[in-house]
């Protein structure tokens, strides 16, 4: 088995098992999370991955940023180096918005759509910047190498060092005694991007603890559907939650990119 089939079949076992009938979609997009991301980012930018992006864009440059959410990767960049124009492509409209709420005043274009899709329509940029977005991304040659391709001068690639929603592991074998999957992981990314000729700088660091959702509730709320429970089970994961030392004052998204980071970064296409 390749490295990218291996990735592509990681990926796959996340599937919801069949034995499961989930009340509500377990598939959450916590919007909140991501506004607030970007907005203590704009405010006080932290991490490699902004650090990278900045040592690209010493020189004018643009910024293409993939999966852009509300705007935590790149719109950091433009008050702190020499960012010209912003392009942010994601999936979702409603994020989109809350970037162009937070890019006011900043060059900016918005792509609705999937990555590499869009691909032709984004066009170049100096530095592409892609913030947590590949373990959502089962052709990762593919999209990879338009990554390459898009960027002039340097790709920025940010993502958990393990599948993100294994931090609900404990929780599914404690409510469905159910094993789910342990990867994929940073490893098994840099082994199927070797196999398209990609070898990254690679750059570990943690998120500090912080307050990701403004209340607890929601947290409760967004791992209760994740774990396919039906909402007369809030109060036991609340209690899950507390035992697994979840401080209710700091509420983390668990699930979404964590606090252990790697931060990858290659040259673009020049």
């Amino acid at each position: 088995m390749t490295a990218l089939q291996r990735w592509r079949d990681l990926l796959a076992s996340w599937a919801i098992p069949a034995t499961i009938d989930p009340p509500e979609s377990p598939w959450v997009l916590p919007r909140e999370v991501f506004r607030r991301r970007a907005d203590r980012q704009i405010a006080d930018p932290i991490g490699a991955t902004h650090r990278l992006a900045v040592e690209a864009l010493r020189e004018p440059g643009t910024v293409l940023d993939i999966g852009a959410a509300a705007g935590a990767a790149s719109l950091p960049l433009v008050s702190r180096s020499k960012v010209t124009a912003v392009t942010a492509l994601d999936t979702d409209d409603e994020l989109l918005a809350a970037f162009a709420e937070r890019a006011a005043g900043v060059e900016h274009r918005l792509l609705s759509g999937r990555w590499p899709d869009l691909a032709a329509e984004a066009g170049t940029a100096d530095v592409v910047v892609c913030g947590n977005v590949v373990y959502n991304v089962p052709d990762l040659a593919p999209f990879a190498a338009a990554l390459t391709a898009a960027a002039r001068r340097r790709v920025v690639v940010e993502l958990a060092a393990r599948h993100p929603l294994t931090e609900l592991n404990p929780l599914w074998q404690r409510f469905h005694g159910i094993a789910r999957p342990t990867g994929p992981t940073v490893e098994d990314c840099l082994a199927a991007l070797a196999e398209v000729g990609i070898e990254p700088q690679v750059v570990a660091w943690q998120r500090p603890p912080e307050p990701e959702y403004a209340k607890f509730t929601t947290l409760v709320d967004v791992a209760r559907r994740r774990l396919c429970l039906p909402l007369s089970a809030a109060g036991d994961v609340e209690q899950a939650l507390l035992e697994m030392g979840v401080d209710p004052a700091v509420p983390p998204d668990l699930g979404s990119s964590g606090r252990d980071l790697v931060t990858l970064v290659w040259p673009g296409s020049g």
